[in-house]
């Protein structure tokens, strides 16, 4: 995370570690204050956490790939073209990890161009992430609150899916322009780290667009859109009388839930962190190392949405879970048959098979 500490800012200040890149939290700028301990905690912190986050995440989203590749009957539906898209950003987000932690241990051994490569990769699946979940949200709203419509146009809708499903990655390209442009591999007390480094004239003005950027597009414009889509989509599910309302409203709200209690931490923390750039206000060099420690937690915490998507929008679905038994039964012959036939039997006592059940994910 971005840190300042105590004395007056110099000309060099531009030139620190950007919290907006996975390994920018822990250095020593041109202010006196050692940050070693920082750098001590993220090695003893990071490596483990993300390895999990790497193995949970990867076989969540592996298995999701796995079902639509088996089941290309599936990708019938907006929701289903953005799930299957979501588990690829996932995965290839989960992918940038183990450069960070063998960073956090070892320092960035990578070079350069590999830095401005896994940087970006980093910053477009993060991007590509929020997009897909917003557009998951809008089509749930437009499936559950405008049926007839949504009816009348299903095949016009999964074509616009694909142009909607390129628009999110063309944008999320664009977005990560700035870490081709500033990441770079820097050296520092004898080990290289990967980070952000703005050397121009107007590096803190650069680095707070940058920051202000993530903060509007990566968080605040998601979770608008999700507030609204999902406040509708529970006013139209507290007219109805389907039995399965309840199941629905839960799985609502644990979205918007795990939603908001991953993400709003950690970009707590970069709005600090562009005050930080705009107005150096913190001056005192232990609390500059505990937002540092604190930063770190929160980052993490962030990361865990990619092992947590797909037991959110997927695997909380009958369907998803019938699959999973299919295949599993095709390549285990051991696999008990009660459990497929369980499957059978919660589907047919759920919602109807139309849009409706699949873009909630009953």
């Amino acid at each position: 995370m971005t840190t300042s500490s105590m004395g007056t800012p110099t000309a060099d200040m531009e030139n620190y570690y950007d919290s907006i890149t996975p390994s920018a939290d822990d250095y020593e700028d041109d202010f006196m204050c050692d940050k070693f301990s920082v750098r001590e905690f993220r090695g003893y912190y990071e490596p483990p956490l993300y390895w999990t986050i790497v193995i949970l995440g990867g076989l969540g989203n592996l298995t999701v790939i796995w079902i639509y590749l088996h089941f290309r009957q599936r990708l019938k539906t907006m929701t289903d073209m953005y799930l299957l898209n979501l588990a690829v950003a996932d995965l290839l987000f989960l992918g940038t990890l183990p450069f960070w932690a063998s960073e956090a241990t070892h320092g960035w051994g990578f070079g350069a161009g590999l830095c401005k490569v896994t940087s970006a990769f980093y910053k477009i699946n993060l991007f590509s992430s929020m997009f897909l979940l917003t557009c998951i949200s809008i089509d749930r709203y437009v499936v559950i609150v405008l049926p007839t419509w949504a009816q009348n146009s299903k095949t016009e809708r999964l074509m616009y899916s694909k142009m909607v499903c390129a628009s999110v990655w063309l944008l999320a390209v664009a977005l990560a322009i700035p870490e081709f442009i500033f990441a770079t591999s820097k050296p520092q007390d004898g080990s290289h780290y990967c980070t952000m480094v703005y050397e121009d004239n107007k590096g803190n003005q650069t680095k707070i667009m940058v920051l202000v950027l993530q903060i509007c597009m990566g968080f605040c414009l998601p979770f608008l859109i999700m507030i609204l889509c999902y406040t509708q989509i529970i006013r139209t599910l507290l007219k109805t009388r389907n039995f399965q309302k309840h199941k629905a409203l839960r799985v609502i709200l644990v979205v918007v839930a795990v939603f908001v209690l991953s993400q709003l931490p950690y970009n707590s923390v970069l709005v600090v962190e562009a005050t930080q750039a705009t107005n150096i206000t913190m001056t005192n060099c232990e609390a500059a190392k505990q937002f540092d420690m604190a930063g770190q937690m929160m980052k993490s915490l962030a990361y865990t949405h990619a092992c947590l998507n797909p037991f959110l929008y997927a695997f909380v679905g009958v369907r998803f879970r019938r699959d999973v038994i299919k295949l599993l039964r095709s390549y285990c012959c051991c696999w008990p048959t009660k459990l497929i036939q369980k499957g059978g039997h919660m589907r047919s006592s759920g919602m109807s098979d139309t849009d409706t059940t699949q873009a909630l994910s009953l």
